[in-house]
């Protein structure tokens, strides 16, 4: 019968080493070099940061058969790091904040969509551009205060149950035709009203009327 301290003895013979990244096999398995030898290593879940060729590597299993890249410690070229992951990747925190800083840019992007869904939405920026081929918008309310506002397009149309406009001063410049079609118009000028053309037409079908203290004809 074989004694305690046999059957207590480990069976397998662990792997725990640090070894330069060769390459990434197409099997996506590693190939590392440490311990003079060259070691095939499959990619921990829990190593997050994508290795490189030339990384300095951690590799551990629990025999020779079952070695794992768990870790990088030392990138070769340190100016550029990729978090990498299989499948959907969540980052979440349950009590606290979720930030993203940089030096320098941030960019967003999504190969099929990328959507925000939040209570309160705010973006601040000195300068903002949007370049989309179509553009959606649904909201319940639109209130936006500007101090310029330029809009150079090929169309514009509005449908809308009441338009109200206010200004100060207020030109149009028509370079062919303007019409206006309405049930009824209503025009009035606290000061002067003046309608010039080449040939200019005033009809009714049952009444034209014209009211003045006096009226000046030729």
């Amino acid at each position: 019968m074989k004694s305690a301290a046999s059957l207590n003895r480990m069976a397998y013979d662990p792997v725990h080493l640090l070894g330069e990244l060769l390459r990434r096999e197409p099997d996506g398995s590693y190939a590392v070099a440490c311990d003079g030898r060259v070691w095939t290593a499959q990619r921990a879940a829990s190593c997050l940061l994508e290795p490189m060729p030339g990384d300095e590597v951690l590799i551990s299993g629990p025999d020779p058969a079952r070695v794992y890249l768990i870790a990088v410690t030392v990138q070769a070229d340190p100016g550029r790091t990729t978090l990498e992951a299989q499948g959907e990747l969540v980052l979440r925190s349950r009590t606290g904040d979720v930030s993203l800083e940089s030096a320098g840019n941030v960019a967003l992007r999504g190969r099929a969509a990328v959507s925000v869904r939040a209570p309160e939405y705010s973006l601040e920026a000195d300068e903002a551009r949007h370049a989309v081929g179509n553009m959606r918008v649904i909201a319940r309310q639109l209130h936006a205060t500007v101090g310029e506002t330029r809009l150079v397009g090929r169309s514009y149309e509005a449908v809308l149950d009441r338009l109200t406009l206010m200004a100060r001063l207020s030109m149009r410049s028509i370079s062919e035709m303007d019409q206006v079609r309405a049930g009824a118009i209503d025009f009035q000028a606290e000061q002067s009203a003046r309608l010039h053309a080449a040939y200019t037409l005033v009809t009714g079908a049952d009444l034209v009327k014209v009211d003045a203290k006096q009226i000046h004809m030729g």
